[in-house]
């Protein structure tokens, strides 16, 4: 299984960005998918996951402001992001856990200028 994310880029503080992290096979509905994210000298954090019965959770700091969701025609997971604040400022990964074995994807940079 590949993991593809995308999306990414540079937003003024306030704005928004849609994250995408697109799967080589159909495994968002047999799968936990979640949303990490990383800066420089911290350890990976968890955003946003969302299991495959459709089920969410989201970290303190983004609850209000992202939305995890799922297409699952199109292998697709998504995570929108609004109200983006200086400090969602990361490199951010997805990732799926299918039978105990857990996969990612290349990170893909969020940058949010004040």
């Amino acid at each position: 299984v590949q993991l593809q994310a995308s999306g990414g880029g540079l937003v003024q503080a306030g704005g928004s960005l849609r994250l995408s992290c697109t799967a080589s096979e159909r495994i968002f509905s047999i799968s936990g998918t979640g949303w990490y994210r990383q800066v420089p000298g911290k350890q990976r954090e968890l955003v946003a996951g969302i299991s495959s019965i459709g089920s969410t959770n989201y970290a303190d700091s983004v609850k209000g402001r992202f939305t995890i969701s799922r297409d699952g025609a199109k292998n697709v997971v998504y995570l929108q992001m609004n109200s983006l604040k200086p400090e969602d400022t990361a490199v951010y990964f997805c990732t799926s856990v299918i039978m105990s074995r857990q996969y990612w994807g290349q990170g893909t940079l969020v940058t949010v200028s004040s």
